[in-house]
């Protein structure tokens, strides 16, 4: 079976490597570079066009697993039918439609952000996007994992972070919830169980669809992949192997 595996924004495809080690060795696992986080990727004009790119990337797969950034572009892919079925960790299926203000707010989010990108380079710029309180829990993770991964996120390109933000952010993505519940049966949800806004949004996503199955990892907040690895492997593994029956 070969898995697709995103990774979240500002993050690069070696964040996956804790969740890798702990899963089957017989997997064909692709650890994926997002648009934007790899100069050879570059993001497009706009987000189905960004999606089409990742796409040719991706290639032939039976499953993509995407957490946050990489969970909505894995439903982007899902809803323009590029991959067979998604595992989507931590993700948000897009601001309604007729949501004119709140998409309005969150552009300009997105917009303030890549500015400070540009402003002030990675270093500086990751400084306080982890500070967020998203991220909070984020402190129990072993204090040299979190170091390799700053270290690793430092390195990545401002201007590419930054235009991933104006074309890919939720100000920009359009609204897959309708998509979503219509391929529920070719998608899975995860979250974090202390990640209380996102297991909120997953809570309401399997009530419109009870088709739509949702694994929520004890011992985590809003990023598995750093708080609970072996967690978050052991649901990918059973996932998988759901699937392949």
């Amino acid at each position: 079976m070969r898995v697709a595996l995103l990774h979240g924004f500002a993050q690069t495809p070696a964040s996956w490597a804790e969740v890798l080690a702990a899963l089957p060795a017989d997997l064909d696992l692709q650890p994926t570079a997002l648009p934007g986080h790899d100069p050879a990727l570059p993001v497009a004009a706009t987000w189905d066009e960004t999606v089409d790119r990742l796409a040719e990337r991706v290639g032939e797969v039976d499953v993509v697993v995407g957490y946050s950034l990489g969970a909505r572009l894995a439903l982007g892919l899902l809803a323009r039918a590029r991959v067979p079925a998604a595992l989507l960790v931590g993700c948000n299926p897009g601001l309604a439609a007729d949501d004119v203000a709140a998409r309005a707010e969150r552009r300009a989010a997105d917009a303030a952000w890549a500015a400070r990108l540009r402003r002030d380079g990675t270093a500086a710029f990751l400084a306080a996007w982890e500070a967020q309180p998203l991220f909070a829990t984020q402190v129990r993770a072993p204090t040299a994992v979190r170091a390799r991964r700053r270290q690793e996120r430092a390195a990545l390109d401002p201007g590419g972070l930054a235009a991933a933000l104006e074309v890919l952010g939720l100000g920009a993505m359009p609204d897959l919830r309708p998509a979503l519940v219509a391929r529920a049966g070719r998608a899975r949800l995860v979250v974090g169980a202390d990640d209380a806004r996102f297991l909120a949004i997953a809570r309401t996503l399997a009530h419109a669809s009870p088709e739509l199955r949702c694994d929520v990892v004890d011992g985590s907040g809003h990023d598995p992949t750093l708080e609970a690895p072996r967690a978050l492997a052991d649901v990918i593994a059973r996932t998988l192997g759901q699937r392949s029956g």
